[in-house]
């Protein structure tokens, strides 16, 4: 994996990326220190799947059961409005 410092990073993320594209990972240090990492997108994808969008998600749900009826807490009492 090659280390490259975030200035150098700066001024050439384009060849990063093209590098971090090809299979070669590349960590990004500050001070010396590694902050950050360029990888694969194969790679990333494995770390962190990628989620449904939240839409996705509500039309997944395969709805209630046949004849399900919510109850409603009765317990509290209704407001007072004054118009």
């Amino acid at each position: 994996m090659k280390h490259i410092n975030i200035r150098e990073a700066k001024a050439t993320l384009t060849a990063l990326v093209d590098a971090a594209e090809a299979g070669d990972p590349i960590t990004i240090t500050r001070h010396g220190k590694p902050v950050a990492a360029i990888v694969p997108i194969d790679e990333a994808r494995k770390i962190y799947p990628e989620k449904p969008s939240l839409a996705e998600y509500l039309l997944s749900f395969p709805g209630w059961p046949e004849g399900f009826e919510p109850e409603r807490d009765r317990t509290q009492q209704s407001r007072e409005v004054n118009l």
